[in-house]
């Protein structure tokens, strides 16, 4: 199953063209889910798991992979359903997610499609706070579910967002408290992780949802004073978002010249060589992974303000 994936060289050809190629998959039903290939380290069919003391519920146990000690956690538990029972003919996917390496058990495995930002979708309205979806779309006639991981690790392990004493007592922006922080990222819970690690700087922060949301919205900002800047200090930009990347809201963002000012930090869960090189070609001013407060918030005062 891991001749599945191709070479990460050949899929960073898809990176900066609003484009991603989704791995399909399903729990316990018909229903199909997409995970964005980059997450995927490997695919293979579910080896023997050993069961460990004080285990979160959702996690069915420890798999040795490769020389190294990984967590399986039960999608299909995680996002309100009923467990795995028969993992003889279930699969994991290995993914890395916030620097870490995770392994998802799922029913079944079963193919690449290659598709465009432009077609994921944010979820229904009226789906709930309950909902563990980020986002979907529509393949061959067919609704294919996007989850929110990063809510779903963050119930399993919740992430740390407090600023160290040394960082929060070095922060200043001074002079720049009229100016907000602009944070666009698909995921509600990235989104508070990131508003409530920055609300130490004391300034106005406003989110988007998704990269044409946050485009459209500074858009609207900068028609108001003539440039971004007089009222945005920095943008903090997720890569991954329904409707326009990251990488496209950058080059947006350079292209349009009200806005190509606007400093952008890019924050992602997403890991690879590929990111820096990708990072120079939209013209982004930082690279940060999630999820590290401390680095954040510095990052984001380095760039406040300084034209």
């Amino acid at each position: 199953m891991s001749e599945i994936l191709n070479s990460v060289n050949q899929r960073t050809q898809l990176v900066g063209e609003n484009r991603l190629e989704l791995l399909l998959f399903k729990l316990n039903t018909k229903q199909r889910f997409g995970i964005n290939v980059f997450k995927v380290r490997e695919v293979l069919q579910c080896p023997p798991l050993t069961s460990m003391p004080r285990l979160n519920g959702l996690v069915r146990g420890i798999a040795h992979i490769r020389g190294q000690t990984i967590s399986v956690i039960d999608m299909s538990l995680a996002t309100g359903g009923k467990r795995i029972e028969d993992l003889s003919t279930a699969f994991i996917i290995i993914a890395e997610y916030n620097s870490s390496v995770q392994g998802f058990l799922v029913g079944s495995v079963e193919r690449i499609i290659n598709t465009n930002w432009a077609s994921i979708m944010p979820p229904p309205k009226g789906s709930g706070r309950a909902s563990y979806l980020t986002a979907v779309t529509e393949i061959e006639k067919e609704l294919i579910e996007i989850l929110d991981v990063e809510k779903i690790l963050n119930e399993i392990s919740p992430v740390n967002t407090d600023l160290s004493d040394d960082v929060a007592d070095s922060l200043t922006v001074d002079n720049q408290q009229e100016k907000i922080i602009f944070i666009a990222d698909d995921s509600s819970v990235a989104r508070n992780q990131v508003k409530k690690a920055l609300s130490a700087l004391g300034l106005n922060i406003e989110l988007a949802k998704n990269g044409l949301e946050a485009l459209e919205r500074l858009k609207e900002i900068a028609a108001e004073t003539g440039d971004i800047t007089d009222r945005v200090g920095v943008l903090v930009s997720d890569i991954e978002m329904p409707e326009m990347d990251g990488y496209t809201l950058t080059a947006e963002i350079r292209n349009t010249p009200e806005l190509k000012k606007l400093h952008v930090i890019l924050h992602t869960s997403l890991s690879g060589v590929f990111n820096q090189a990708m990072v120079e070609k939209v013209g982004a001013d930082d690279f940060i992974a999630k999820f590290h407060p401390d680095e954040l918030a510095t990052s984001v005062q380095k760039w406040f303000g300084n034209e």
